[in-house]
């Protein structure tokens, strides 16, 4: 479903103090923007910021960015949290073609990848998240055995992905072909998901482990 645009929502963003709208310039310094040394965790495509809202009061010693590149979702995520404004919640409007300038090397703990767009066609395969060109982008943010932790309902994206771990040489643990018949403990559960589980779709999820030593 495509979003209808909302006006002039890039200039609300810069009133947000959620929102940081010059992500390039804190490349190296996201810790000293959170004004603590806590993990950072991001999430590339966050959608409308359900996932790591709930993630962010759930576990408060742990710093979470969102990266979403589409402005209105951004908006919408803020407008979700309400009043409520946590320190350890920041979102970006920004490219994940663009993340190396963001953040620089071993700079972030973990990745979520929640339900990206498959890019069903074989000639978009490189714009998959979990294309072995964003892999190299991801082991160089990430610090020594980062993780990311990868969950789709699209089987043949799911397929792919391993095949791509595999071909970087990235440890796989924890797969799942169907995550929610297996219960898992501690699963936030995304806005997709859950419309997904009432389809009765599969889920599948993954965690891989950086090779970087």
């Amino acid at each position: 479903m495509r979003l209808r645009k909302k006006k002039g929502v890039e200039e609300l963003l810069t009133t947000f103090p959620n929102v940081i709208t010059n992500s390039n310039e804190y490349r190296g310094q996201w810790k000293e923007l959170f004004l603590n040394d806590y993990p950072i965790h991001l999430e590339i495509g966050m959608g409308r910021g359900g996932f790591l809202a709930a993630l962010s009061k759930k576990h408060p010693l742990v710093n979470y960015i969102g990266m979403e590149r589409v402005a209105t979702l951004v908006y919408d995520a803020v407008i979700r949290l309400g009043d409520i404004h946590p320190d350890n919640l920041k979102f970006i409007w920004n490219n994940a073609l663009n993340i190396e300038d963001i953040f620089a090397p071993s700079e972030i703990d973990r990745i979520y990848l929640n339900f990206s767009d498959p890019w069903p066609k074989a000639r978009h395969a490189k714009k998959r998240l979990t294309h072995r060109g964003f892999l190299e982008k991801y082991e160089e943010i990430l610090k020594p055995q980062g993780e990311i932790h990868f969950k789709t309902d699209n089987e043949g994206l799911f397929l792919f992905s391993i095949d791509e771990f595999k071909e970087k040489n990235w440890t796989l643990k924890n797969i799942s072909y169907d995550l929610h018949k297996e219960n898992m403990e501690d699963n936030i559960l995304t806005e997709y998901e859950k419309r997904f589980i009432t389809q009765g779709k599969k889920i599948f999820r993954l965690e891989a482990v950086s090779p970087k030593k």
